[in-house]
C-alpha cells in the first residue's frame, strides 16, 4: 500500500436512517466518493478518513437493536487497484451474550484514486 493510516476513531449509528458512521480522529475531511451503499470520506492527501454505510442492518443482516448496542469496533478500509475492501469487526451484547461480528464489504471505485489503507479503532 502506498498510503496507510492507523488511527483511533469515532463510531455512531443512526438507527432511524440505518446509517453507520466511522471517522478517524485528527484528520480533516476534504471530499467524498459515493457508491451504492457507501460514502467514503477522504482528506486532501486522498487518505480514507471516514466511512458511512447506508442500510447497515440490511447489509450486515443484523437487527438495528444489535447495531445500537455496538460497544467497540475495528475498521480496516483499503483501496487497491480500483477496489475498496472494508473489513469491520465489532462487538455487542444480546441477551447477556457477547457477540462479535466481522462483516466484509467489496465495492469497485470508478474514480482514479491512489491505493491507500486506513485502520480505525475505538478507544
Amino acid at each position: 500500500m502506498d498510503k496507510f493510516l492507523n488511527k483511533v476513531g469515532d463510531f455512531d449509528y443512526d438507527s432511524r436512517n440505518d446509517i453507520i458512521f466511522f471517522k478517524v480522529k485528527d484528520r480533516e475531511y476534504s471530499h467524498s466518493i459515493e457508491l451504492s451503499s457507501l460514502v467514503i470520506d477522504l482528506d486532501k492527501e486522498d487518505f480514507i478518513v471516514g466511512l458511512q454505510i447506508i442500510n447497515a442492518s440490511e447489509i450486515f443482516q443484523i437487527s438495528k437493536d444489535i447495531l445500537r448496542g455496538v460497544n467497540g469496533f475495528r475498521l480496516q478500509a483499503r483501496i487497491n487497484e480500483g477496489v475498496i475492501q472494508i473489513n469491520l469487526s465489532f462487538g455487542t451484547v444480546s441477551r447477556n451474550n457477547k457477540i462479535e461480528y466481522k462483516p466484509i464489504i467489496f465495492e469497485r471505485v470508478d474514480e482514479n484514486f491512489p491505493d491507500s489503507e486506513m485502520i480505525c479503532v475505538s478507544k
